[in-house]
């Protein structure tokens, strides 16, 4: 599919695709997949971030932030209504459809001198405003030289996006059940007891951060003796319960750091930087202990 894709869009034409499955699936790979595959392109990231959804068109603004230097070659009404949107001038709430032509408008520029991708992950958590904006403009793109993909984790927690309906959607399934044995005993070569390798796979469903985590969750001698996965919760369930006990396994000072981390939105380097700095400065220096040249053992700041 992604292959078709490329020659289309490097021949002219524009497609927009709707990536849809669970968490771990592959989605973020594919995405990682089609931009290594597209030299002499120009590349877009963005993703939704779940403490943004509330502001609107924080999402867009990833998307048009580096394509804004193209912002001049639109009509002015449009113009303005992505300034005022992003907040560069006051004004009154943008219009929504002119909004949407303006994004159209200028991905169009973008894609001018080379052909754009827009790779859009972490669609769930878009905020509406940002995906009516997009959305909009996916399901009118014709012949701009322009790819938008959407990766969207869809399950019970994550329905459909509205926003994002009419764009033509793949879901991404699990592997087949010999690549899934293939990559279970890539990730775990010690020995594992044939029912419970049988029951990693059927209860995975292919997954691979499922196939991939699972079994972290037992000893070897569980999963050589065939006494793992021996309860009844989801998969989804039991991965998180793996990333919580391996967390749990940290010292206290990696698991502030993980928490930095993972409370900014988005993964701004910089930011993360000066967080921690201001974080370390109430650490505690750790104190190793050292054998002295008599024989005694001492302390040494760590």
């Amino acid at each position: 599919m992604f292959d078709r894709l490329v020659a289309e869009v490097s021949a002219g034409k524009s497609r927009a695709v709707l990536l849809s499955g669970d968490a771990g699936i592959g989605k973020t790979a594919l995405l990682d997949h089609l931009a290594g595959q597209v030299e002499g392109w120009r590349v877009i990231r963005a993703a939704g971030v779940q403490p943004e959804r509330e502001l609107a068109f924080a999402a867009l603004h990833q998307v048009c932030a580096p394509v804004l230097d193209e912002l001049t070659c639109l009509p002015e009404p449009q113009q303005e209504t992505l300034i005022v949107a992003f907040g560069r001038r006051a004004g009154s709430s943008p219009d929504r459809f002119m909004a949407g032509l303006a994004v159209l408008g200028l991905l169009a520029e973008a894609a001018r001198e080379q052909p754009l991708l827009c790779l859009i992950d972490d669609a769930q958590w878009l905020d509406r405003e940002s995906a009516q904006v997009l959305g909009f403009a996916a399901r009118r793109l014709r012949s701009e030289s322009v790819a938008m993909i959407f990766a969207l984790r869809q399950n019970r927690e994550h329905s459909a996006v509205p926003e994002l309906a009419g764009l033509f959607e793949v879901n991404v399934t699990g592997l087949p059940d010999e690549d899934a044995r293939t990559l279970l005993a890539v990730a775990h070569p010690g020995r594992v007891d044939n029912r419970v390798r049988d029951r990693i796979i059927a209860e995975s469903r292919g997954n691979p951060l499922a196939l991939l985590e699972l079994p972290r969750g037992f000893s070897p001698d569980e999963l050589a003796g065939g006494f793992g996965l021996h309860d009844s919760n989801a998969a989804p369930t039991r991965i998180e319960e793996c990333f919580r006990r391996q967390i749990a396994t940290l010292p206290s000072t990696a698991r502030q750091l993980l928490l930095v981390a993972a409370a900014e939105p988005v993964g701004d380097p910089v930011l993360v930087r000066r967080a921690v700095d201001h974080l370390a400065s109430s650490w505690t220096p750790v104190r190793h202990r050292q054998k002295s040249p008599a024989g005694s053992w001492s302390s040494v700041p760590g």
